[in-house]
């Protein structure tokens, strides 16, 4: 059987990628381009991550997503939120990454990418589709959450009819637990892009930055990706 991966070369995803290797084989990875500012960085990140693996990819270009798509993840004339590591961990933590959350929101993103992964994993004889769905990013954005893969399980077992199934290893943690297991289980976190933008090097004030540099920094290790990109001394 075996299975389809959504990877956007983010943290959670070459997690999830990497986890589900070791009780799957993951056929093809499924990389989308939906207009979004950080796209040249994440389809040539996701590259070298299926590269590293041996894994066949798809580049999937949505040009309709983009074009209905008017939040700052998209529209390069919206501001894109700020944040610090108070503003996830602190007493106005719900307020500023709801507020995040709406601004880099894109229309029914996962369904479309879910739907779109199955047909594959179907027409592919594959049983599952893999996602980086976690805890921790499933209280602002709902379509992270276990309800939400629960739902679309229903749908697929009445849409496919081999009855995909989502498998989302990390939807019970929050980064600090997916660095943690992405490191034991061996992923090229070195070549994994979470930032917002597509800049040279990641911005570090986005939300996703943000949410990643507290993971890193509570678990006491450096970053894989910043030590490569020179960001951070290697000792």
């Amino acid at each position: 059987m075996g299975a389809i991966s959504l990877l956007s070369s983010g943290l959670d995803s070459v997690a999830a990628l990497t986890i589900a290797r070791e009780i799957t084989d993951v056929k093809l990875a499924i990389i989308f381009d939906y207009g979004q500012r950080s796209a040249k960085k994440e389809i040539e990140y996701s590259k070298k991550i299926c590269k590293h693996f041996g894994i066949d990819y798809e580049v999937i270009k949505l040009d309709w997503l983009e074009k209905i798509t008017n939040t700052s993840l998209v529209n390069k004339n919206e501001y894109v939120p700020e944040l610090t590591l108070d503003d996830i961990s602190g007493k106005t933590a719900t307020e500023k990454t709801e507020e995040s959350a709406k601004n880099v929101w894109v229309p029914n993103r996962n369904g479309i990418f879910l739907n779109i992964a199955a047909g594959f994993a179907e027409s592919l004889d594959c049983e599952y589709v893999v996602v980086g769905f976690n805890s921790e990013e499933g209280q602002t954005f709902p379509d992270n959450s276990p309800e939400f893969v629960d739902s679309m399980n229903t749908c697929l077992s009445y849409s496919t009819r081999n009855g995909i199934y989502i498998l989302a290893p990390l939807v019970d943690y929050n980064k600090k637990d997916i660095i943690n297991q992405a490191l034991k289980s061996g992923a090229p976190l070195d070549w994994s892009w979470s930032c917002y933008h597509g800049r040279d090097l990641p911005c570090g004030v986005c939300e996703s930055c943000v949410r990643r540099k507290h993971a890193f920094d509570e678990l006491g290790i450096k970053d894989p990706l910043l030590v490569r990109l020179g960001m951070v001394d290697k000792d």
